[in-house]
């Protein structure tokens, strides 16, 4: 049986982590969504980890750990904003990737992600943190302190709805 929520610990990822981070990613996008990748499964692990680490100033892995397995993944990625006459050095936030493999789903770990993502926002001094989500995660999200905002407006320029 899989552990709840309180026996999972949600922190950011380590260095030698990020491999099993990355893989997350893999399993998310084959498996769940029965995606056809464009490269092999290990070509994708070691580009994903080199990626992780070549742009580590900017997004932020956090993990949840069961029983010493990576059971869940959240990025925050930060992004600097043009200055303001009030403020020179400003941040805004993106969660991305948020997974919980599906046989941890339901105990609230994608919830503590999603604050552990939040605090670590707000520690760095992000002004606000936006989510781009699926339909059946919009819930979670709520719950767990997003809201629709009136001025924030989405943009698709990949040509796909």
């Amino acid at each position: 049986m899989a552990a709840d929520a309180g026996d999972v610990d949600i922190r950011t990822a380590r260095d030698d982590e990020l491999e099993r981070v990355v893989r997350l990613r893999w399993l998310w996008t084959v498996n769940d969504r029965g995606e056809h990748p464009s490269m092999s499964e290990t070509q994708y692990v070691s580009a994903a980890v080199d990626w992780a680490r070549e742009h580590a100033a900017s997004h932020v892995p956090f993990v949840a750990v069961a029983d010493a397995e990576i059971v869940g993944m959240a990025w925050l990625a930060l992004a600097p904003r043009v200055p303001t006459t009030h403020s020179i050095d400003r941040l805004s936030g993106d969660l991305q990737s948020c997974y919980v493999l599906p046989s941890h789903r339901d105990r609230g770990i994608g919830g503590r992600l999603v604050e552990a993502v939040i605090a670590a926002a707000r520690d760095r001094g992000a002004e606000h943190v936006t989510v781009h989500t699926s339909p059946d995660s919009i819930a979670m999200y709520a719950r767990n302190g997003f809201e629709l905002h009136p001025r924030l407006l989405f943009a698709d320029t990949t040509g796909s709805a």
